[in-house]
């Protein structure tokens, strides 16, 4: 009987751990992606003023 009882409570604590470890991990992966978002976000933005300051820089390359 005792066996029996042990058994079921690691089982159920087992899941318990579980779902804390999966929620865990999934909250991680939701601020990275955020994370990652944003330096995205920043590197387009980057990208075009750099476009900008090229095309400055340069007028012949745009054809007027």
């Amino acid at each position: 009987m005792f066996a029996m009882v042990a058994t079921v409570i690691l089982y159920v604590a087992g899941f318990v751990f579980l779902y804390g470890v999966i929620r865990l991990a999934i909250r991680h992966a939701l601020e990275e992606m955020e994370v990652r978002r944003v330096q995205a976000e920043r590197a387009e933005e980057l990208a075009a003023v750099r476009d900008r300051a090229l095309l400055r820089e340069n007028g012949f390359l745009t054809g007027n």
